[in-house]
């Protein structure tokens, strides 16, 4: 072999670099490196998604590290347009968080982060299922220390719920792996819902996706995060369902039902809750809902519109999630009731945050606006009229709960009479590029447009959009003024408010608690009958063997008789314990 055939072939390897090896890498060195210096392990932190960036622009188009196992052909590592749009995503918000999560100290929370991180990434270049399947699994495990971390109990609480439903999603996606490698090998391809085995892996995307009924573990578990582990929450678990979706349901009619309900239903609760990054939570499901949908739709447009908000969505999120910890960072609370008037101490923090309540809105020129309307308009062009009308409304619905609630609630409203400094340099540094990023894509969305799946013939400026949609936002922003001052709209309390989570946190336990009564009763009943029954056995027995003895006394009817009362005693206690 000649000196240029192994320079080609260390290139060609170094090309075909998994990217969620500099992740899994980094997170390695942050848990080996030392405390001090105090700055070393958050700048390893910082500059893994740098390197791993420069790694992914040099990879390929194409299938690479092909292998074989037990029969089938596995392919850890498949790029293409789809797959890099989120690789440059990640990338991205890992490197905004870990700027933002600058002053951790914790080497655990560090670490998972990357882990986290770098999981997300190896799901989304997964070209099989059983690749998927193992990424899939290891962004349950890295991520829920980022919500332990807190070391509450509340905190370890939901953690542990959130980490058995997680497994739970896993478990199902390796059963429908498993039964589809029966009728055709591990491929991750679009599908049909039209096996079992397809009927599993939709069913595990749709819980890491917070599909209505299934959602309640992202409600639970993102608000009692660490202030930084919950920017890395919103980025990346429920993207890489999206993605999922995307990659092996499109076009799937069920997505479209689906996605409307998420896209309505937590508008709802997110009016009442008092808890600003529960507020958060639900806006998530929200979103995420505008995305299922343009997959169910399937349309080249609608399908580009999903994927564009999805980026667009990380964004302005990451924004929102990392002002409201700031907020926490800083005041050690959350709940609307106890917030208010904070303009007046984290002024950056408050402008950040409208930043991101604008883009969420989607206000023109930010970049909400231009990926949103790609899925509204695919949903008219593709003679879905009523979905358009919900989609309105979910419009209105979340420029109440975050574009308005949000900032009004945490930096407004009454004055709280909490003064604390503004949010440390590296908290504003990461939100000011995550909203330099969210104004300049709704300002030139066609660098972002560039990336996506399909070849884009979108304009998102015409003038119908434009003014549908400050129409759209002038009238809810008069309704939300007129419920304020007419007191209709619900107040900031101390509470806690359920939803489908009631089934398991109050019904689930209530009618446990009755069934475990009804059968302890029932029990105390065939025991009692039960022992009657034997007493009443032996006394018969007692009582013909008396009639039945010789008078002398018969040693061997004396033995039957005994052995007999045993004997059913025995047959009795078998059958009831």
């Amino acid at each position: 072999m000649t000196p240029a055939k192994v320079t080609t072939g260390a290139m060609a390897a170094v090309a075909e670099l998994p990217p969620f090896l500099p992740f899994y890498l980094g997170a390695l060195l942050v848990a080996l490196a030392p405390a001090r210096p105090q700055w070393l392990r958050p700048a390893l932190t910082v500059l893994t998604p740098l390197l791993g960036a420069a790694n992914l622009l040099t990879i390929p188009a194409g299938a690479h590290l092909n292998m074989e196992l037990l029969g089938y052909e596995l392919n850890p590592l498949r790029a293409d347009r789809l797959s890099n749009l989120f690789g440059y995503l990640f990338h991205l918000a890992a490197f905004i968080g870990a700027i933002y999560a600058w002053h951790a100290r914790a080497r655990g929370q560090q670490a998972a982060a990357l882990l986290y991180a770098g999981s997300a990434l190896g799901a989304v270049f997964a070209g099989d299922l059983l690749t998927l399947f193992v990424f899939w699994e290891m962004l349950a495990v890295s991520s829920v220390f980022l919500i332990v971390g807190r070391r509450s109990e509340r905190a370890m609480q939901s953690g542990m719920r959130y980490l058995v439903v997680q497994v739970l999603s896993g478990v199902l996606l390796f059963a429908g792996a498993a039964l589809l490698a029966r009728g055709g090998g591990l491929t991750f391809t679009a599908m049909r819902l039209d096996s079992a085995g397809a009927l599993l892996v939709f069913t595990a995307f749709g819980i890491k996706c917070a599909f209505p009924l299934l959602h309640n573990w992202l409600t639970d578990a993102y608000p009692e995060a660490t202030p930084s582990g919950a920017v890395f929450l919103s980025a990346f678990s429920t993207k890489v369902a999206v993605y999922a979706l995307a990659r092996g349901f499109p076009g799937v009619e069920l997505l479209i039902y689906i996605g409307v309900v998420m896209a309505c239903f937590p508008i709802f609760y997110a009016v009442i809750e008092n808890d600003l990054r529960r507020v958060l939570a639900y806006s998530i499901i929200n979103q995420v809902g505008f995305m299922v949908v343009g997959i169910g739709i399937g349309s080249e447009l609608a399908v580009n519109g999903a994927v564009s908000h999805a980026f667009s969505h990380v964004l302005y999120k990451s924004l929102l999630m990392m002002s409201m910890g700031a907020v926490l960072y800083r005041t050690g609370r959350m709940n609307g009731s106890d917030l208010g008037g904070l303009y007046k101490c984290m002024p950056k923090t408050t402008l950040l945050c409208i930043v991101g309540a604008a883009s969420i809105s989607a206000f023109p020129l930010f970049s909400g606006f231009v990926s949103k309307s790609m899925v509204m308009s695919a949903a008219l062009g593709e003679g879905y009229g009523w979905v358009w009308l919900a989609l309105l409304f979910a419009s209105a619905g979340v420029f109440h709960h975050a574009g308005i609630k949000i900032p009004f609630f945490a930096f407004f409203a009454h004055d709280s009479g909490i003064r604390c400094k503004e949010a440390p340099p590296h908290m504003l540094l990461a939100m000011v590029i995550a909203a330099a990023l969210c104004v300049g894509i709704g300002c030139w969305p066609w660098t972002l447009y560039q990336l996506l799946p399909f070849a884009v013939d979108y304009a998102p400026f015409d003038a119908t959009h434009v003014v549908a949609q400050l129409q759209l936002l002038f009238f809810s922003a008069l309704a939300f003024v007129w419920l304020k001052l007419s007191g209709i709209y619900p107040p900031e309390l101390p509470s806690v408010n359920l939803d489908a989570d009631f089934v398991y946190r109050k019904l689930g336990p209530a009618a446990l608690k009755k069934i475990t009564a009804l059968v302890q009763t029932a029990d105390r009943a065939l025991r009692r009958r039960a022992l009657a029954a034997t007493c009443t056995l032996i006394q018969t027995t007692r009582r013909l063997h008396d009639d039945a003895a010789p008078a002398s006394g018969d040693v061997t009817g004396k033995m039957m008789a005994a052995a007999l009362v045993v004997f059913c005693a025995a047959l009795v206690f078998y059958y009831l314990v």
